[in-house]
């Protein structure tokens, strides 16, 4: 009786990174971090900082929970962005009047002042990373990036680490 030889399984073929979804988001991310120091980083203001800025703007006087849900950021990480511009002057926390355990954040004058400064170089940092796409094709992009966005957040694939 002969024995069989087992058959080698061919390795995968190595895929090319620039195909898959996941790389090119990530790599865009960095693009967009880059160009955003890039336009203000004589501030010395982070994407994320600024974004906790903007959504202080906004809605003032909320829980550090509550503003990392506002920027899509997780919990454990936000409270290192809180004390980096609490430390830098441009937010305040309080004790809430209805629960002395959770601490509220506002922006200060000089948060206020910041954020102005910085709104026109973020919004030449957008312009700047859809430049490459052609005007008509810039909404496009915006519409199905937010559909991805919202479906993973709809099925609460995006918030794991929230």
């Amino acid at each position: 009786m002969t024995r069989a030889t087992p058959r080698k399984t061919p390795a995968p073929r190595p895929t090319e990174l620039q195909s898959l979804p996941g790389h090119c988001i990530r790599r865009l991310q960095q693009i967009a971090v880059a160009i955003f120091m890039q336009e203000s980083g004589a501030t010395g203001v982070t994407p994320v900082q600024f974004a906790v800025l903007q959504a202080l703007a906004a809605q003032g006087g909320i829980d550090q929970r509550s503003l990392a849900r506002a920027v899509s950021f997780d919990t454990s990480t936000i409270g290192g962005v809180i004390d980096r511009l609490e430390s830098r002057g441009f937010l305040t926390r309080s004790l809430s009047a209805t629960d002395r355990r959770v601490r509220l954040l506002d922006l200060t004058p000089a948060g206020e002042a910041l954020l102005a400064q910085l709104t026109p170089s973020m919004q030449r940092t957008q312009k700047r990373i859809l430049e490459p796409l052609p005007a008509r094709d810039r909404k496009e992009f915006m519409r199905m990036v937010q559909a991805v966005v919202g479906h993973h957040e709809a099925l609460g694939q995006a918030d794991a680490e929230l």
